[in-house]
Parts: structure tokens; C-alpha cells; sequence
């Protein structure tokens, strides 16, 4: 080992002391704003459904559709693979995987809309549409029909629709309550939010829920949707969709991109309405900063042209849709809106192919460096953060499977999420 080294010091330890207390404040600080991801599942999509439209068959009727759609316009693996240029290593693994998905889980996420997919009704259909809602999602969870997470989309918190929407989600609440409790995949979300004292408001409302009936505090969580210019930039040139986040108290869940709303806020022409234009691109990424280690997640938003009509057509809307979908996966937006059956393919076709694509040099990389083992990339923790991320995303979707990551890493799922959320476990137990 040879001699051993003299260690000297010159400073008193009342100094490392006094240092610490100056900073336990900003320790605090750091610690409640920026806690990290909460290491759940996060699904890769969010399908909205009209209320009037939403039924008990809905999510298989989506995966029967769906499945329908490749069977007419894309039979078998090579057919697919050509029309969305996927390797011929690639075809059959992303085909099978696809087709399975919609058999098993056809939605991941589904929203029951009471917003702009809805309209105004009459007062006395919207609530028994709302109470209907409560049932039928209540049942789902309670048949194993469910999605893994579901809920309403509500009406915005302007003045003309502000009673509305309020009395709708106390109408829906009220439904799973008296159904049984809230399902644990419950989500609820919240509309053209322009100022943070809009999310405070809805942060007392479903405080006075909890209270209402002895709920632990917290209990319900928000989504925020981001529509306007003015959730992106404030007045003063502050970022308000950072002061959102705040304002939801810990409750904010997700940011949500909507692209139609948003971009004719900007004045962007119809035609060029689209989640890959500049003024989308802009958005996201203040979005995206804002809600970096808060906890929150940001989702993109969808298209709106639908995979319908003669072969040629469907064709060309599942090429949209899965390059739409690649290119917001690699800018780290690992969810995104779906609008029609149609979609579903395509979206995780994208989503399998961009795990798939990645799995292996992923694998090794993370690896060597739980192994402290040498390569030709030096990675750091939160590089191997990102690799397991990477994993456990395409894990949780049915990308890949847990036998072949630990047949290629040796790592067990609680080792990559020791690595994925440091704070919630031993960044280096995996290697000892």
C-alpha cells in the first residue's frame, strides 16, 4: 500500500458547523421544490374520450379497433415494418410486441373529457353524465377492466364555466366515494390554465374535498394543462408554468402540451398547427425546465390527423404519428395524447422501437458501470440515473422484459431503481 499519507487540517470544525446551519434553510428548500421523480410508472399515452361517448367497452373497443386497422391496412410484421422504415431486425420483435399490447393493454391512460371534447349540456345531463363516469370507472377497477390510470378532464377555472366545471368534478368525486373510495390510478385534469392562482384555487377545492370526507391531505393530485401563451410567459418575463408547479402545493402530477389551443394562441395558421413546430418546440422545453427534479412530468401533445379512409392514407398518418412520436421521445417527453384507435399502433410501434433500439448498448453501459468496469464511454451516476430510467420506462410499457435486462445486466428491477432514484435507495448496492 505504501506509506501512509499525513493528514492535516486547518480549519475548526465550528466553522464546518456554522456553514451547515447557514445552509439547512436552502437544504429545506431543495429538499420540498425539487424532490426528484417519484419513481412511478409514468404511461406513454393519454387517450381522451367525450363523456357522452365514454362506455364500460370503451378501452377494449379502442383495441379492437386497433387491431382491426392492422389487420386491414398492415397484416403482418414485414407489411408494418415497411410502412414505418423499421429495421428487419427490429419488424417482428415491434409487431408482436404491438399487437399483444392492444390484446392486453390497449390504453394505458384515459381521460374522460368534460371539457372542449364535451361542449356545454344542459346542467342536469352533464351531472348524471358525470355520475355515469364515476360508475362505470369505479366498476372497471373493481372487474380488472381498468386502465391503469383514469379520470376526468374538467372544465377550465375562467368565470363562465368555473361553477360548472367545480360542480362536475364534486358530482364525479362524490360517485367514486359512494362507489367505494378513490382507485389508486385517479387522475384528474385541469384545463387553459393561465395564472398560478388558478391551480391555488383548485389546490382549496380539492382540499375542502379531502375534508369533506376525512381524506388523508394530499390524496388528490392535479394535471396541469398548458394551452395559453401566458402559462409559458408571464407579464413580468417570469416563467408561469414554473410558478404553477408551486402554486399545486405538491400536488401537480403532470404537464400537459396542448398543442391546438396553444398554437392558435400564438396565431400559428391551422395548417401548421403541429407538435413539432417551433412555437411547440419553445413551450415544452420552459415547460420541461420547469418542472426538471420537481417531480412532475411533461407530456406532449397529439395530432389531429386521424389514420382513417383507403390504405394510402392510413399509411400516411401512421408515418406522421410514429415520427412525431420518435422525435418527442428523444427529447425526453416519454408521453403524448391520443386521439383516435388509429393512433395506438403507432404509438407504441414508436415507443417499443425507441426501447428496443437502445436496450442493448443501455444494458452494457449501465453494467460496466455497476461493475466499475472500464468501456469507451466514462459514465457518471446520473448518467447510469438515465440508463435505468431508460430500462424501467420500457419495462413498465412491455418493451422489453425483465428476464432479458437481467439476462443482460445481472441487475434485478430494485437495482435499477436504486440507481433510477438515488435518494430513495443505495446508488451503489447493485456493485457491492
Amino acid at each position: 500500500m505504501g506509506q501512509q499519507e499525513k493528514v492535516a487540517t486547518s480549519l475548526a470544525g465550528a466553522v464546518s458547523e456554522e456553514i451547515s446551519a447557514s445552509l439547512a434553510p436552502v437544504d429545506a428548500e431543495l429538499e420540498r421544490r425539487y424532490p426528484g421523480d417519484p419513481g412511478t410508472r409514468q404511461p406513454v399515452h393519454t387517450v381522451y374520450v367525450p363523456g357522452d361517448a365514454f362506455t364500460a367497452g370503451t378501452i377494449r373497443s379502442w383495441g379492437d379497433q386497433a387491431l382491426a386497422l392492422l389487420d386491414e391496412h398492415a397484416p403482418d410484421a414485414s407489411s408494418f415494418a415497411a410502412v414505418l422504415g423499421l429495421s428487419d431486425e427490429l419488424a417482428e420483435a415491434v409487431h408482436s410486441r404491438v399487437r399483444a399490447k392492444l390484446e392486453r393493454e390497449p390504453v394505458e391512460d384515459l381521460r374522460v373529457d368534460f371539457e372542449d371534447g364535451y361542449g356545454p349540456r344542459p346542467d342536469a345531463e352533464e351531472d348524471e353524465t358525470a355520475a355515469r363516469a364515476a360508475r362505470l370507472i369505479a366498476q372497471a377497477y373493481g372487474n380488472g377492466t381498468a386502465a391503469a390510470y383514469m379520470g376526468i378532464r374538467m372544465k377550465c377555472m375562467e368565470a363562465p364555466v368555473r361553477d360548472r366545471g367545480i360542480r362536475t368534478l364534486d358530482v364525479f368525486l362524490t360517485g367514486l366515494m359512494e362507489a367505494g373510495g378513490l382507485p389508486e390510478g385517479l387522475v384528474l385534469t385541469l384545463p387553459k390554465v393561465t395564472y398560478p392562482e388558478q391551480v391555488g384555487a383548485f389546490v382549496r377545492l380539492l382540499e375542502a374535498f379531502e375534508k369533506a370526507h376525512g381524506l388523508d391531505a394530499g390524496r388528490l393530485g392535479v394535471e396541469i394543462q398548458i394551452e395559453t401563451s401566458q402559462a409559458i410567459l408571464a407579464t413580468d418575463g417570469t416563467a408561469t408554468v414554473a410558478r404553477m408547479i408551486q402554486a399545486a402545493e405538491g400536488r401537480a402530477t403532470g404537464l400537459h402540451y396542448g398543442t391546438f389551443d396553444y398554437s392558435a394562441c400564438l396565431g400559428v395558421s391551422a395548417a401548421y398547427q403541429a407538435s413539432d413546430h417551433p412555437a411547440a418546440d419553445h413551450a415544452k422545453a420552459v415547460m420541461q425546465v420547469a418542472a426538471a427534479g420537481t417531480g412532475v412530468r411533461v407530456s406532449d401533445g397529439s395530432t389531429n390527423v386521424l389514420p382513417v379512409g383507403p390504405t394510402a392514407k392510413v399509411h400516411d398518418a401512421w408515418r406522421l404519428h410514429y415520427g412525431l412520436t420518435r422525435r418527442a421521445l428523444a427529447r425526453a417527453y416519454y408521453q403524448g395524447w391520443d386521439m383516435h384507435p388509429g393512433h395506438i399502433p403507432t404509438r407504441y410501434a414508436a415507443v417499443f422501437a425507441f426501447y428496443r433500439e437502445g436496450f442493448e448498448q443501455a444494458a452494457a453501459r449501465l453494467t460496466r458501470y455497476a461493475n466499475r468496469a472500464g468501456g469507451d464511454v466514462m459514465d457518471e451516476p446520473a448518467t447510469a440515473k438515465a440508463l435505468s430510467g431508460y430500462l424501467l420506462r420500457g419495462l413498465d410499457c412491455g418493451a422489453l422484459d425483465i428476464a432479458e435486462v437481467a439476462r443482460l445486466t445481472g441487475l434485478t428491477r430494485a437495482d435499477l431503481e436504486a440507481f433510477a432514484s438515488p435518494r430513495r435507495g443505495n446508488l451503489t448496492a447493485s456493485a457491492q
